[in-house]
């Protein structure tokens, strides 16, 4: 679990957009890049190279 306030001030490493906590999947979204951060044991790894890229549907449905 992500603490709220770490998530308030994490932005997307690549485009500063506001990140979107997916608790099903323990990723950070960046729904403008289309990018999944992964959280390991409560850490986010914000490293380009370690995101997976998202679908166009995958992200409307996180948003829904």
């Amino acid at each position: 679990m992500i603490d709220k306030k770490l998530l308030d001030i994490l932005a997307c490493p690549l485009c500063k957009s506001p990140l979107h906590y997916d608790k099903v999947n323990g990723e950070l979204i960046c729904r403008a890049d289309r990018l999944a951060f992964p959280v390991r044991d409560d850490i986010p790894v914000m490293i380009e190279d370690e995101a997976r890229q998202l679908s166009s549907e995958e992200v409307d449905a996180l948003y829904q």
